[in-house]
């Protein structure tokens, strides 16, 4: 048994005063939660700002204090064992609990800077030759030096910001303090490292809680009188269990509101590393964001220590699992671009100031416009994350059910550490760098702890490359542009020349990423510190399909006694024809206008107008109904052309005279393989004949 630490966001629309019992409305709670904050991120920042040198990050990074003790986990505890105190302003009144939280935080973003500079020194440290690609020894000398768990994305982002310094100075960063400016420090309270003395947290009944905090009442408290006690109820939502254990929380403002980021643990069953029978293999897509398979190992013993010897075969039930989430990829490309257009229009800004001194009358119109710009690309930046987080969680909590209808003990994934493409296939993930996927991998670890499943990445070099049939690293699959096109050069469909395999690319390399979980589960290691899993070791095997059979019909048993065709030809009407039909004139209004010959208003019986419409003669693939909704029956307002109105929230709303339909959310929904529960025959419900193996 094992711990999960969750967090729910809850919100606090007011609160009382311990001492008086003044209710305490949401907007004068917000102001003193905001002063509140305010006051932790100056402490952090002088902190931040006060040990952003090479001196005080290798004294952090060395993990000893003055007195040459261990630095502990705790961030507070570490910053006064280094020695780095942080004071108020003159005449601020701050207790020793807000310092805490202070120090906790600025610990926090130093030791997250300390990441950042072992992946710069590294890439520093093996800068390639040619900027623009690194060759394999180049890669394997870089991956040699770096830290675990560093993607390519990290790598190619860190990389264009060492290009960027150099370009600029001509010399490579010294070291990281040279490349950034000191992190910026977010308006919250991580009352983590606080205790009773600041706030207490106690939980009334299922769905709510009460969270006691001191907070100030005014905006720079100069003694303890200025501070007072407040009692913020709070309703959990329902993803907190009743058995859920409540930790302490970070509190922030944001849109007006008071949020509070409440960490519960609950109890889950640890996963086994090895011993799997069936898992889900899922491959990384464009279009297609997951591609899955599940995939059934047989034939596989234990020995004397546990361990399990996979000289057995994997077979599939060949059905294909597919996340088709192009339309919130579309939308987010279309941000994305948008966003750096608005990034460059604000640069360009910023040096058109830089150029003009503050008495020259055009500056203030560009500072109007610098701001305004700002702004808009801070709230781009927020919608992009927000589609980014839902569309994550959308794919995990899909491949995650999936993988529970298929009883699956695994997910094996590609690790992203090792997904490097070329060609076009290489330009794909690179616009997909900066999207869901470290989120996706993160929210499947979190879904899949709670159903007891393990998560294991395995290396991705290779996976569309060989045949899952017959290829154990020997044949060679020939990618085109589908499968009617098998002899051009594409990256969609796969097909192999030696086993005849003609399958969707992504579909195959699933396929092969099961079997080489599967097969190579014997050597997953486990991350000392995350507990991420992984296998190293690439052990190739072929995937076998598992057909169903299905009792004939009727009619195939009397074709087959009457030795007929089940699907016979209908007779053409024609035997003779051995020429397709030409096409016949069409003669419609604007031709009969524009030939005088064949104008009816020239002939004797079209003289009359009212007559025109009716001898003008319309082409046969005009329908001859209306393909829109008419308007409504009651009233003189025109619904708009489209679909008919559905019944429920979607149905159009009459204001007046006009017909409005229901606002739309923005979000473009997904388009998922659904998902259906298989029986141990990996077959229907209904099933009960055993498979047999291609």
């Amino acid at each position: 048994m094992s711990t999960l630490t969750v967090t729910a966001t809850c919100t606090a629309y007011g609160a009382s005063v311990e001492a008086s019992g003044e209710v305490v409305a949401q907007g004068v709670l917000v102001r003193r939660v905001a002063w509140l904050t305010g006051l932790a991120r100056d402490l952090t920042a002088c902190i931040v700002a006060a040990r952003w040198s090479v001196a005080d990050l290798d004294a952090l990074a060395s993990g000893r204090g003055l007195d040459g003790r261990v630095l502990p986990s705790k961030g507070w505890m570490a910053v006064r064992r280094l020695g780095w105190g942080v004071s108020p302003a003159a005449g601020v009144h701050v207790c020793d609990r807000v310092l805490r939280c202070a120090q906790e935080q600025a610990a926090r973003a130093l030791r997250l800077a300390l990441h950042r500079r072992v992946v710069v020194a590294a890439i520093v440290a093996t800068w390639p030759r040619d900027q623009g690609a690194r060759t394999g020894a180049e890669w394997a000398a870089l991956r040699a030096v770096l830290p675990s768990g560093v993607s390519a994305a990290e790598i190619r982002n860190r990389t264009r910001q060492v290009r960027a310094y150099l370009d600029a100075h001509e010399v490579f960063p010294a070291d990281l303090t040279e490349l950034e400016q000191p992190p910026k420090v977010a308006a919250q309270v991580v009352l983590a490292a606080a205790d009773r003395q600041l706030l207490t947290l106690q939980r009334i009944g299922d769905h709510r809680a009460l969270l006691r905090v001191r907070l100030p009442l005014v905006e720079f408290p100069a003694c303890a009188r200025d501070w007072a006690w407040h009692v913020l109820p709070l309703a959990l939502p329902p993803t907190v269990p009743p058995e859920a254990k409540l930790c302490a929380p970070t509190v922030r403002v944001s849109k007006g509101r008071v949020r509070v980021d409440l960490p519960f643990k609950i109890p889950i069953t640890v996963a086994p590393a090895t011993g799997h029978t069936v898992g889900c293999g899922f491959d990384w897509g464009l279009n297609t964001l997951l591609t899955g398979a599940a995939g059934c190992l047989t034939d596989s013993r234990e020995t004397s220590d546990g361990r399990t010897i996979d000289n057995g075969r994997v077979i599939s039930d060949g059905r294909p699992l597919a996340y088709d989430a192009r339309g919130v990829s579309a939308k987010l490309h279309r941000l994305r671009a948008e966003r750096e257009h608005l990034a460059a229009k604000h640069c360009h800004l910023e040096r058109l100031l830089a150029r003009i001194t503050p008495a020259d009358p055009r500056h203030a119109a560009l500072r109007t416009a610098w701001q305004r710009v700002g702004v808009e690309h801070e709230r781009l930046c927020a919608r992009i994350r927000y589609l980014n987080k839902a569309l994550a969680w959308s794919a995990a909590r899909w491949a995650v059910d999936q993988a529970v209808a298929a009883g699956a003990t695994v997910i094996y994934l590609e690790d992203l550490a090792t997904l490097e493409a070329r060609g076009r296939r290489g330009r794909a993930n690179a616009r997909l760098s900066g999207q869901v996927r470290g989120q996706i991998v993160e929210a499947i670890r979190h879904l899949a702890a709670k159903h007891t499943i393990a998560v294991v990445t395995v290396p991705a070099r290779g996976t569309s490359k060989y045949c899952p049939r017959c290829g154990t690293g020997t044949s060679v699959l020939r990618h085109c542009p589908a499968p009617d096109r098998l002899t051009e050069k594409g990256w969609t469909w796969a097909y192999c020349p030696a086993c005849g395999l003609s399958c969707d690319r992504d579909r195959a390399a699933a396929e092969r990423i099961v079997s080489r979980g599967l097969l190579g589960q014997h050597t997953t290691r486990t991350h000392r510190s995350t507990g991420a899993r992984a296998i190293a070791t690439v052990v190739e095997g072929n995937v076998a399909r598992a057909r169903r059979p299905r009792k004939p019909t009727r009619a195939a048993r009397r074709a087959r006694r009457t030795r007929t065709d089940l699907h016979p030809r209908p007779a053409a009407r024609d035997r003779s024809k051995n020429r397709p039909t030409p096409k016949r004139p069409t003669r419609t209004l604007n031709n009969s206008l524009n030939n005088p010959k064949d104008n009816p208003i020239n002939s004797s019986a079209g003289r009359s107008a009212n007559n025109l419409a009716d001898q003008a003669m319309t082409s046969s693939r005009v329908p001859d109904r209306r393909t829109v909704p008419a308007p409504p029956p009651s009233g003189s307002g025109q619904r708009p052309a489209g679909q008919a109105p559905k019944p429920g929230r979607h149905q159009p709303y009459r204001t007046g005279h006009v017909w409005n339909s229901h606002p739309r959310t923005g979000f473009h929904h997904a388009k998922a393989t659904p998902v259906l529960t298989l029986t141990e025959h990996r077959g229907s419900p209904k099933q009960t004949t055993p498979i047999r193996v291609a």
